[in-house]
């Protein structure tokens, strides 16, 4: 939340040279404050999972959010119960017509098939599309960070011949960028993909810019500079064992599986995981939250303007 400071004060010019949004008793006394609208587009095959993920990092925080599940079609994925979908998931022909305060497009295990292979790309795009007049800002993860890197900017990701699966060292780039607010220099975040694109195409698109990235992992966190689009190509949201169950799948299932990196204690998979990511990964969600979601969408969220995309 902003703070309210008395008008004038010497503090307010130095807060604002730092990008840091303040406001004084007068602006102060006429918010009007309504509960935060935000959709999930769960494309993850264990829905149940994946939504516990994200509605903990949603949850801490004081602003009331009322959240959508979407699906891009009837299909129930083998993890999840159709029962579940059934109760739970808002078909996305039946919210095409709301705006949202905000947008949350998961990954998906789809990193060896082309765009036009992926059996739903047709809705894909139709919801991208439908992002860009109805929601003020939409955060894109893994998976859906690529597709929506292809959609908008013609951008094909690259695909590395192992799988990138671990717990990496990142760095700050931008460090007055709000929605780094309170992140150290250096953090970890997991990462479990095989596609790539490199931070220079990144920073090669009008209005985008790399605020962090790894050595060994790449361009982490993509931003726009008007806030509307936010590109994460790992897994800040993560539970502890995560990474663990995906190894032992991919063991199960007779792939040449690498133990994650930086991820079991003495990178020994027989030793539990050492957990070091999740205080940044909710931290990275509340500022998405505050500054790109709260701070800059209408009250009025039918006066919602259409985002406009550069020319390819």
């Amino acid at each position: 939340m902003p703070i309210c400071i008395p008008e004038q004060l010497p503090a307010q010019h130095v807060l604002s040279g730092e990008n840091i949004f303040t406001m004084d008793s007068n602006r102060a006394a006429t918010q009007d404050i309504r509960p935060m609208e935000v959709g999930i587009l769960n494309l993850m095959p264990n829905k149940i999972e994946t939504e516990v993920q994200l509605l903990r990092l949603l949850s801490n925080t004081p602003l009331q959010i009322n959240v959508n599940l979407i699906r891009v079609d009837k299909l129930a994925p083998k993890h999840t119960p159709q029962a579940h979908m059934d109760a739970f998931y808002h078909d996305f022909s039946t919210i095409a017509e709301k705006k949202y305060d905000g947008l949350i497009v998961t990954g998906a295990p789809l990193a060896h098939l082309s765009y036009d292979e992926v059996k739903y790309w047709d809705k894909m795009v139709e919801i991208l599309e439908w992002s860009q007049r109805n929601v003020n800002s939409t955060l894109y993860l893994c998976w859906a960070a690529h597709a929506a890197m292809f959609h908008f900017h013609g951008i094909q990701r690259k695909l590395r011949t192992r799988k990138l699966s671990g717990v990496y060292k990142h760095k700050v780039l931008d460090p007055y960028n709000e929605l780094l607010r309170g992140f150290d220099p250096e953090f970890y975040a997991p990462h479990s993909r095989y596609g790539y694109i490199d931070s220079d195409v990144y920073n090669s698109i009008d209005g985008l810019h790399v605020i962090t990235e790894s050595p060994e992992a790449g361009a982490y966190t993509v931003a726009s500079n008007d806030k509307r689009m936010v590109f994460v190509t790992g897994h800040p949201e993560y539970d502890p064992e995560t990474l663990q169950d995906e190894y032992k799948r991919d063991l199960s299932a007779g792939q040449d599986a690498i133990v994650p990196v930086n991820y079991f204690t003495d990178d020994d998979p027989a030793k539990p995981p050492l957990v070091r990511w999740r205080s940044h990964g909710s931290l990275l969600f509340n500022n998405w939250l505050n500054y790109y979601v709260y701070q800059t969408t209408p009250y009025d969220l039918s006066q919602l303007s259409e985002k406009s995309q550069p020319k390819r």
